[in-house]
């Protein structure tokens, strides 16, 4: 495991055959109430928020601490009400209009040099942080374990990634997530086209990452699953 670094957690949801998404990649709103509750709840005991670029396209929002409690709680520890909403995109291919803009919290960007030039003059971003990856790949890519130990020596210790796939699956090839919150919600999306929580290449049976259950609550008809990646990888 990477020292230095914020603790980990996944948040997602996913129908029961395990799509985030339908094949149109249509912005998925099949959670329920409780399952919005949740994530809040899970945000708000983070000090950051990460997802890429198609998960922001997506919604064009973010999700923020509304409830009254949780607000009071995080001001009772003398944090922001809101935690820091990272960005992290290689193109940085963001419309600037939408409502995401105008929410009461702070944005980071996290992208290439390239991807930095649209933004770095603009007031959108608050900061925006290019961490390059040295090897030889044919285009830009974003170091990700050294921009992890930058938001760790700014105070950052717990961090919630909320997608997509393909984010994940390097956060998880990098052995750099701890813990997975998947909520099972009551429908099939099916498709080889539609996106799942783990995206990338795969892993063969034998490499697969392990996984010790946490915590289990079934609520109506969703299932809440917790678990941590157990370590040795």
């Amino acid at each position: 495991m990477l020292k230095h670094r914020p603790y980990i957690t996944v948040i997602l949801a996913m129908s029961a055959d395990g799509k985030i998404a339908d094949f149109q990649h249509s912005p998925a709103r099949f959670g329920s109430e409780t399952d919005k509750t949740h994530l809040e709840e899970q945000i708000a005991t983070t000090d950051a928020v990460l997802f890429g670029a198609g998960t922001l396209r997506a919604y064009g929002t973010t999700l923020t601490v509304s409830h009254p409690d949780l607000l009071q709680h995080r001001e009772n520890l003398g944090k922001d009400l809101q935690p820091l909403h990272i960005v992290i995109t290689q193109t940085a291919n963001i419309n600037p209009d939408i409502r995401f803009f105008k929410q009461p919290v702070r944005r980071w960007l996290l992208t290439t040099g390239s991807g930095a030039s649209f933004w770095s003059n603009r007031p959108e971003f608050e900061q925006i942080l290019v961490f390059k990856d040295n090897l030889n790949y044919p285009q830009e890519k974003i170091n990700l374990a050294a921009a992890l130990q930058h938001l760790a020596t700014v105070g950052i210790e717990k961090l919630a990634v909320l997608g997509g796939g393909e984010l994940v699956a390097s956060m998880i090839e990098l052995n750099l997530i701890d813990e997975l919150w998947l909520t099972v919600c009551p429908l099939i999306l099916g498709s080889t086209k539609a996106p799942t929580p783990v995206a990338g290449i795969g892993f063969t049976e034998k490499l697969a990452p392990r996984l010790e259950l946490l915590e289990v609550r079934t609520i109506e008809h969703e299932v809440f699953l917790h678990y941590r990646i157990k370590s040795g990888m």
